[in-house]
């Protein structure tokens, strides 16, 4: 018996005596038989890539599109969320560390069978369904990297967009052409974390690398845009991302790339392997709010504190305020959206 945990991947390519190299992501993993990648839920049997947990959905919730962060994607909308275990990023101050950064499971290819929990028996079908039982229009892959198990995430997609339904990824931005490609009409919102702006900060403190990163932020801010619309996250760490060289050095990135990016600066909290640090000061998160404003970014967030004034959208031109938020709540919108009701100045975004 084969379970629905396991998938042969749709992302790979065969090298030598029964090796495989992952083209999910730029960790770009070869891959020996009995083996996993970096994400741990990729792995290698008998020369063929599988994926151990397709259909098992470690975190399923309703939440409103706002905590995604998404500001500009259809304010006050509900989305379901899904995720799974594995990640492809080792983030040391990971919030969400119990599914993101398990490994120690092995699923038998012959039963199918995992010698532990990996997750809740959830085919694609059920998710959708889900959706529409609780009149849900939007379906989120988050809580850990959606690209490590995107054939599963693509199968969900496939079927919400049958169904009217739209997709957004939460995402690490380490995706190749070959996701993209392989998402390619299905995904119309994503939220990148930007996690730092130094290739030291992402060798040591995440796994990974910087450049694939701000190439995807790039493709996906220039040449897509606003088909697959995009919002950019920096959980700032107390001090370790937190500097003004860095903060203003993303901020500026982001508005050469396309000003019209919001940009969410959030607040993080001792978690994971940094239990050390202090929660970041909302002084901090203002300094970086004001930064991206002097940089030239039109919409800059600040998130994980109470600030109902910086949680609010604006006219970039006149200054009206078009949406009040109280945390993750939209407590007033304005009628004509996408159009400033005082100056009629357009505000990007997919607000229909």
């Amino acid at each position: 018996m084969v379970s629905s945990a396991l998938r042969e991947c749709d992302l790979y390519r065969p090298l030598r005596n029964g090796v495989v190299q992952c083209t999910a992501c730029h960790h770009w993993c070869a891959i020996k038989p009995g083996e996993s990648g970096k994400c741990g839920v990729r792995r290698n049997y008998d020369g063929k890539l599988y994926l151990v947990t397709y259909g098992k959905a470690a975190a399923i919730h309703i939440d409103p599109v706002e905590k995604k962060p998404l500001y500009h994607f259809l304010p006050g909308e509900g989305i379901l969320s899904i995720g799974t275990v594995g990640c492809n990023f080792r983030c040391q101050f990971c919030q969400n560390w119990e599914i993101s950064q398990l490994r120690d499971f092995y699923v038998d290819p012959k039963t199918g069978e995992p010698d532990r929990f990996i997750g809740y028996d959830s085919p694609p079908e059920r998710i959708v369904e889900a959706a529409e039982y609780y009149g849900v229009r939007l379906l989120a892959y988050t809580y850990n990297e959606p690209v490590v198990w995107i054939e599963y995430a693509h199968d969900i997609a496939v079927l919400g967009v049958e169904r009217g339904m739209r997709n957004v990824f939460v995402s690490s931005g380490f995706e190749t052409h070959h996701a993209w490609k392989y998402m390619e009409g299905l995904l119309h919102a994503i939220n990148v974390d930007l996690k730092g702006f130094t290739e030291k900060f992402y060798r040591e403190i995440t796994g990974a690398r910087l450049k694939p990163v701000l190439e995807n932020i790039e493709y996906l801010g220039g040449e897509v845009w606003p088909k697959i619309w995009l919002e950019v996250t920096t959980l700032v760490i107390d001090g370790y991302n937190d500097s003004e060289e860095e903060l203003r050095g993303i901020a500026r990135f982001l508005a050469s790339v396309n000003p019209n990016i919001p940009w969410h600066v959030t607040a993080a909290h001792p978690d994971y392997k940094m239990l050390h640090i202090r929660p970041t000061p909302h002084s901090t998160l203002i300094k970086a709010y004001e930064i991206g404003k002097e940089e030239g970014l039109k919409f800059v967030y600040v998130g994980n504190v109470y600030d109902p004034e910086r949680s609010s959208t604006y006219c970039p031109k006149c200054g009206t305020m078009l949406i009040r938020r109280d945390g993750y709540r939209v407590t007033e919108m304005w009628e004509e959206r996408g159009v400033c009701h005082n100056c009629g100045e357009k505000i990007p975004g997919v607000w229909k």
